[in-house]
């Protein structure tokens, strides 16, 4: 047969290709048997409630009782609520209610935050894990140290007042050293502090991990006002609720019990909300 030039170089072409293509093939280096890497598996919520509608106008009216004395158009706008201002309401959305009455002023805010993860080694409920655990240590509660809310007085830096920039230690709820056997603010007293459970703690039965915070904090010469803040997990969604009192009264102190009983009241009607 003839010797052709052109037909021996494509032949030779062809050939080196095939001979290189495992080179370039990600396949050709992997180990008969290894294992393949998957993607960690996402959260189990895809996105958030609608914020301002997430609180029943029933809970609103017990929440913030002065609005139920205004007329209807001025009550239709304080339960209404004002939406947090965001740019992905996909990730992070929350809502603000207020209300004044003579004898003391409410605020209301709820905060939903769906955390996600762009690792794909790291799923969104780990990720959601290392948030929530920011939060609880940035709160400073007793048991961070790994001690009971029994066994250390007070002491919470509150995660709230942290955020406010008072930097004032919520201390002890009701406002009294727990260190002495002081009774309730009537002047009782008893070997035992009637408020030791109503310290900043870890909860149980909310969410995946749930804490409360109690800071009670002065402003120049206003009144007091108190702010509890429940925090949970509920896998890759954190909700925050805060609920702050302040009486008309420069010598009145809030009742740590009612706002810590209505708060998280709320934070469960939220939790059942999203296991729905």
């Amino acid at each position: 047969m003839a010797y052709v030039p052109g037909v021996a170089l494509l032949v030779a072409l062809v050939a080196g290709c095939s001979a290189g293509s495992d080179a370039d093939d990600p396949a050709a280096d992997s180990k008969p048997g290894s294992p393949t890497v998957s993607a960690a598996p996402p959260g189990k919520y895809r996105t958030l409630p609608e914020s301002c509608s997430a609180v029943p106008r029933s809970t609103l009216k017990d929440l913030l009782p002065g609005a139920a004395d205004l007329p209807q158009e001025q009550q239709d706008k304080v339960y209404e609520g004002t939406a947090t201002v965001t740019y992905d309401t996909d990730r992070k959305v929350g809502c603000r209610w207020k209300s004044d009455a003579p004898d003391a002023s409410r605020n209301l805010s709820i905060d939903f935050e769906r955390v996600v993860s762009y690792d794909p080694a790291v799923s969104d409920d780990d990720r959601a894990r290392e948030v929530y655990a920011k939060k609880e240590d940035a709160a400073a509660l007793p048991t961070s140290a790994g001690v009971t809310p029994s066994e250390t007085p007070g002491g919470s830096a509150s995660a709230s007042a942290s955020a406010s920039g008072s930097g004032t230690p919520s201390g002890s709820p009701s406002g009294i050293s727990s260190a002495s056997p002081s009774a309730d603010p009537s002047g009782s007293t008893s070997g035992t502090d009637p408020d030791e459970d109503l310290r900043p703690r870890l909860l149980d039965g909310l969410g995946d991990a749930a804490f409360l915070d109690d800071a009670l904090t002065r402003a120049g010469s206003t009144a007091q006002h108190r702010t509890v803040s429940v925090v949970f997990r509920t896998s890759n969604v954190i909700v925050t609720v805060q609920y702050t009192e302040q009486p008309a009264r420069v010598t009145e102190v809030p009742d740590s019990r009612e706002l810590q009983e209505k708060a998280q009241a709320l934070a469960r009607k939220l939790d059942e909300a999203l296991s729905d």
